[in-house]
């Protein structure tokens, strides 16, 4: 006779609804315009939404992909498709309909849930995935069932209506949860494989040091389709707070929702900070707003800024590969006296591992730890619960990131007496000028404290004495004027005098769908002046 098991259940952060749709019954879990759900609703809902797809022919291991904004309906995908057992592949809303038959085709979806908004672009990508070859000669030819969500003649609506409710068991916790697809700017997307154990834990680590709580209403500023939102998707409604989504990133839109929605805590690319910080409708909230940052460090004018407006800025660190934020610049009251530059210089550290992560560490070619001396630099390497799978149907690129067991970022950095790690540089973005390695973001911090800086991206140049030289490309703020003689001289004032951008190149800069500057795109334009 065998014994039920008693002591383990797999971890799934599908689990968070079940529990919050009793718990918070009766609260308002989601806000999206003029729909609302209670956290009752939503689950019923989900579930739902997980026999639709049951109905469709869906299987557990199939891959379902959504394209959508920041909407209730990804996120219901985000428990409805695990729900039915499948694999959720959630869609950059901001590429062609090439790359996305490209996704569809690699990642072998079955089904293509779409919002209203992106028909045209999503009916497209179908065909063009049905025309062509499998992504593998063993693959069959992919034919992709699109189910339109919103307009005239909801299908995905109809769909749900007429379901039953269905919620697949879990037996496997390491099984297969969501395939997120990186941007590709080096040659084609890779398929991230995120894990359930993964997501789960991650979710509870960003509810932790973001200090969410049942009062907490979270505004959707962070593409839900980037890194799974972080895994806020979850984290959110681990603590009963509620999903308030924004389908467009505008600042005015954003203020307003600041004064008149309750918003507690948000997510964004430091650009889309940037964006709010300057915005002519911004002024001072009654309340404290809680923000999380990731990409590159907040300068000292935006944290000065911030402050002002009682918004409270958190560095996080991490990629598509450590489901968001690994890292985490864990703050001490003490440093909250410091001046605002100092403890901007702090903020700029990507700090430590989150709470369910192993310790960071920063690496030689050798794969052994660099001293501690704020100094010598490595590469940041990362393990632990946090980590993907590994790459979907790539097993080279995945040995290759994972050469001794822990993952090679690609980020080059030193570790502080504290143990707090700071970047210095992308390894490819290295500047190596007369045998020199100079930092892209050193430069890049040196031109942030002018006044008249906005956002600034520093790469190199080929050069036929030095081999490669910086140039800095510079948005200036509005209304304020700066010319390059004055900014290469600031730099040369705080730096070695050959680390100064030997040109200076204003204009807006070229960004990802997440708010990231396209350095790949700056370095292009030198290479056909």
């Amino acid at each position: 006779m065998t014994t039920p098991q008693f002591n383990y259940e797999p971890l799934t952060p599908t689990a968070f609804l079940a529990r919050s749709s009793v718990v918070f019954a009766d609260r308002v879990g989601v806000i999206d315009g003029d729909v609302r759900f209670t956290y009752a609703e939503f689950y019923e809902r989900c579930q739902r939404f997980a026999g639709a797809l049951r109905a469709q022919g869906i299987a557990p291991g199939d891959r379902v992909a959504v394209l959508a904004g920041n909407t209730h309906v990804l996120l219901a995908a985000h428990y409805a498709v695990p729900l039915a057992g499948a694999v959720l592949v959630a869609l950059n809303t901001r590429i062609t309909a090439a790359d996305i038959a490209y996704v569809l085709r690699h990642a072998g979806a079955r089904v293509l849930v779409y919002d209203d908004a992106f028909t045209e672009t999503a009916l497209e990508a179908c065909n063009q995935a049905r025309r062509a070859m499998p992504s593998f000669e063993s693959d069959p030819q992919i034919d992709v069932l699109a189910i339109r969500a919103g307009g005239d003649g909801d299908e995905l609506e109809r769909l749900i209506g007429n379901a039953q409710t269905f919620r697949h068991e879990l037996d496997d916790e390491r099984s297969l949860l969501a395939i997120n697809y990186t941007s590709g700017t080096t040659g084609q997307p890779k398929g991230v494989m995120y894990h359930h154990r993964g997501a789960y834990l991650q979710a509870l680590a960003m509810a932790l040091h973001m200090g969410l709580t049942s009062d907490s209403v979270y505004l959707w500023t962070l593409p839900m389709f980037h890194c799974n939102g972080w895994c806020f998707p979850w984290a959110v409604t681990i603590m009963g707070g509620t999903h308030l989504c924004l389908r467009k990133v505008d600042a005015p839109t954003i203020w307003r929702h600041l004064r008149e929605s309750g918003v507690t805590h948000l997510c964004a690319a430091p650009t889309v900070l940037t964006m709010i910080a300057w915005d002519p409708s911004a002024a001072p909230v009654t309340r404290p707003v809680r923000m999380a940052t990731g990409g590159a460090p907040p300068t000292p004018a935006l944290l000065e800024r911030l402050a002002a407006l009682n918004l409270d800025v958190t560095h996080l660190y991490g990629l598509t590969e450590t489901y968001g934020p690994a890292g985490i610049c864990e703050w001490r009251s003490a440093w909250s006296d410091l001046p605002i530059a100092e403890q901007a210089r702090i903020k700029a550290r990507q700090g430590v591992a989150n709470a369910i992560g192993e310790t960071m560490r920063v690496v030689d070619d050798q794969g052994r730890d660099v001293p501690p001396d704020a100094t010598t630099m490595g590469e940041l390497a990362i393990r632990g619960n946090n980590l993907m799978l590994g790459y979907y149907r790539d097993d080279e690129a995945t040995r290759k990131a994972c050469p001794d067991g822990w993952f090679r970022t690609g980020d080059l950095g030193v570790r502080h007496t504290d143990d707090y790690i700071e970047l210095r540089d992308r390894a490819k973005d290295i500047i190596i000028s007369g045998g020199e390695n100079i930092s892209s973001v050193e430069i890049e911090r040196a031109l942030n404290q002018h006044d008249a800086v906005l956002e600034v991206a520093v790469v190199a140049a080929l050069d036929e004495k030095w081999g490669e030289v910086p140039v800095a490309f510079v948005t200036l703020k509005e209304g304020v004027q700066a010319n390059a003689d004055a900014l290469i001289e600031h730099v040369r004032a705080r730096l070695a005098r050959f680390k100064a951008p030997k040109r200076v190149v204003f204009g807006p800069l070229p960004k990802t769908s997440t708010g990231k500057v396209q350095k790949n795109v700056l370095r292009e334009r030198l290479r056909n002046a």
